[in-house]
């Protein structure tokens, strides 16, 4: 054997060697991270999200109604009754909630409206309005975080805490223990403190892109998600800052009743 041969056979076994020893170290590190993920609890997810497969039927959600009630949290109403659970999500500004709570009162249709802690510093004669028309005022966090990054009780509870002594500052009642997390991001251990502080987590069945103040859908654009997506026992979330909404509300409700729906009080799904 040359000097040649010897030295490639020399390298390539040193190389075979190291090869080996990165791909154990590789696995190593793979295993060991592999064993230390906690385990899944729950396939429930970290943004709410839904399916519209049938028109006039509940969608599918990305966590069951089974796999929420767990943690005592619901998105829509298993039924085949003609009920739609009007809320509100109350945003940073008085929006059009004047005009949505005359078309709620025309029509008497009950409401829940998830609020801020900035709605209830800046509106709060509205607010005293919603409870005096029967309406339910309910926690929608005090700084509109990402719920979803909390990860202690302590801050969790501070968020929901704050908003429920300045409503009872208002009105001089307690505030009914009703959440839902801004922008629909959550997990599951913010669903087992919500349920563990008395709270119930409402999600919806039925949304539309109504937010956004220099984007607003139009008249036939709103009717067209609203009206072609409503199904039985649906929880219809809009939001109060849009202005498609307060202009189209009396109307919409109209609309709904001619399809042979009513309005139910949320409070029915959490009894």
């Amino acid at each position: 054997m040359n000097r040649d041969t010897v030295i490639r056979k020399a390298f390539g076994l040193v190389c075979l060697m190291a090869g080996a020893f990165l791909l154990g170290s590789a696995a190593a590190k793979f295993t060991r991270a592999d064993a230390s993920a906690p385990a899944a609890s729950s396939s429930v997810s970290d943004n709410w999200g839904l399916s519209f497969q049938e028109e006039g039927k509940a969608p599918v959600g990305n966590a069951s109604p089974e796999e929420l009630a767990r943690y005592n949290a619901t998105f829509v109403e298993e039924t085949e009754e003609k009920v739609i659970y009007l809320t509100f999500d109350c945003g940073f500004e008085n929006g059009n909630t004047g005009a949505i709570l005359d078309a709620l009162k025309k029509h008497q249709a009950p409401a829940t409206f998830f609020v801020v802690g900035n709605y209830l510093e800046t509106s709060p004669d509205l607010v005293k309005r919603m409870a005096k028309e029967g309406h339910t005022v309910a926690n929608h966090t005090y700084h509109h975080p990402d719920m979803s990054q909390i990860s202690t009780r302590e801050e969790f509870q501070e968020e929901l805490a704050a908003v429920e002594e300045l409503y009872q500052s208002i009105t001089g009642t307690e505030m009914v223990r009703y959440y839902r997390p801004p922008q629909g991001k959550y997990n599951v251990q913010n669903l087992e403190m919500a349920c563990d502080l008395g709270y119930h987590t409402f999600f919806w069945s039925l949304a539309y892109v109504d937010w956004y103040q220099d984007q607003q859908p139009t008249r036939e654009e709103a009717f067209e998600k609203l009206l072609g997506r409503i199904h039985p026992g649906a929880i219809v979330l809009l939001h109060n800052t849009s202005d498609t909404n307060g202009s189209i509300m009396d109307e919409l409700l109209t609309k709904w009743e001619e399809m042979g729906y009513h309005f139910g009080d949320l409070k029915e799904l959490a009894a």
